[in-house]
């Protein structure tokens, strides 16, 4: 079994300094109705607190990369989202137009209809497609783990590695339940030290982070990372 001593480490250590935690948050706004002034401000925020990265919809990531100017702020996607549903060459695509609009990291939908038929071939082939395309970008593999069964969870951690993918991730934030710590410590014991994982959905205390991170997440998607660094309890949805 794999070691996670050394997270155990670094969640305490956030937990003493929770701005410690900026390094991990992937700052998250991926609701529809989100305006232009909305993702600038998210971008404010990601530079004042140094958060790791902002996630937004292909649409948005244009006015990210203009906000975030020479920031170091790392630009995430969604691509397939919220669904997993959406044919391979559609997903190939979109990887391609939001990286060409200044996206650096793709975080896309596992088709889960295919992965509980058990198409396992069919799964890997959509990942291995948007990994190509995304070339040398990071490719998070997004498994809505709140649908699947311990099984599930431990084929898709092994299809996702298989095929190139940088990082597994449990949620979308839209779908069933967020994050569970369960569903980290399962990824963990599944991928190898060369996969990370992304802990997302419901993550809006810090005391929940830092027990994520001390299970072997290395990034956390949230809409409430100012709350967190803050050590404050938010009330958003994602």
């Amino acid at each position: 079994m794999r070691d996670n001593k050394i997270y155990v480490l670094k969640a305490k250590e956030i937990l003493a300094q929770p701005r410690k935690l900026a390094d991990y948050i992937d700052h998250t706004l991926l609701k529809p109705e989100a305006r232009k002034c909305d993702i600038e401000k998210l971008c404010a925020e990601a530079i004042q607190y140094s958060f790791k990265a902002v996630c937004v919809n292909p649409d948005r990531v244009a006015i990210a990369k203009s906000s975030l100017k020479d920031a170091k702020t790392l630009i995430a996607s969604v691509v397939g989202f919220p669904f997993g549903a959406h044919f391979s060459q559609i997903k190939t695509r979109e990887t391609q137009l939001a990286i060409e609009a200044g996206a650096t990291e793709i975080d896309m939908v596992l088709n889960i209809g295919w992965l509980k038929e058990k198409l396992f071939a069919q799964v890997g082939t959509d990942i291995r497609e948007v990994v190509k395309a995304a070339s040398s970008h990071k490719v998070k593999v997004i498994f809505e783990t709140g649908l699947l069964t311990t099984d599930e969870i431990v084929q898709a951690c092994k299809i996702s590695e298989d095929n190139g993918a940088q990082f597994v991730k449990t949620s979308t934030g839209f779908l069933g339940r967020g994050a569970s710590l369960e569903d980290v410590q399962i990824m963990f014991q599944n991928v190898s030290e060369k996969v990370e994982i992304k802990a997302s959905g419901g993550v809006r205390d810090i005391q929940f982070a830092c027990e994520l991170i001390a299970a072997g997440a290395t990034r956390i998607g949230t809409s409430s990372g100012v709350q967190l660094v803050q050590a404050q309890v938010a009330r958003n949805s994602y």
